[in-house]
């Protein structure tokens, strides 16, 4: 009788649903920052292809945030679905991982340290909401 070994048994693998809320802030949040790069992304001559700036963030953000397996899975889910701010659209997969090996690191870089005082802004904000709240508390 042979056993199974669990740790090589192939996990089934299933991204997290996209939470409408939370997508809606990281699109009020990027869609600036993004926009602004635009005028970079044609300087280095990418032109403006169904792979674009807006959903190449998109996508990265989707593998990151809904813990997406790879590429093959971020394709079905960009035609099934789309994501964040992306309608659903048919690209085949070798194009997206083409893309991802091609599209420069810098756009992100860009787009992340534009975002930064956002969010930045966006924490003191909390934070003083937090003190406001807590001095409130204390006066009652």
């Amino acid at each position: 009788m042979s056993r199974s070994n669990r740790d090589h048994a192939k996990r089934q693998h299933r991204p997290m649903v996209e939470d409408e809320e939370i997508a809606a802030q990281l699109k009020a949040l990027l869609t600036p920052v993004i926009t602004s790069q635009e005028k970079y992304y044609r300087e280095l001559g990418l032109r403006d292809r169904i792979l674009n700036l807006p959903l190449m963030v998109a996508a990265v953000l989707t593998l990151l945030w809904r813990d997406v397996a790879g590429v093959t899975e971020l394709t079905k889910m960009l035609a099934r679905e789309g994501f964040l701010w992306c309608r659903p659209k048919m690209v085949s997969q070798p194009a997206v991982s083409q893309r991802f090996l091609t599209f420069p690191a810098e756009l992100f870089e860009k787009v992340f340290k534009d975002l930064l005082p956002s969010l930045r802004e966006a924490r003191q904000e909390k934070k003083s909401q937090t003190i406001t709240r807590k001095s409130s508390v204390y006066l009652e």
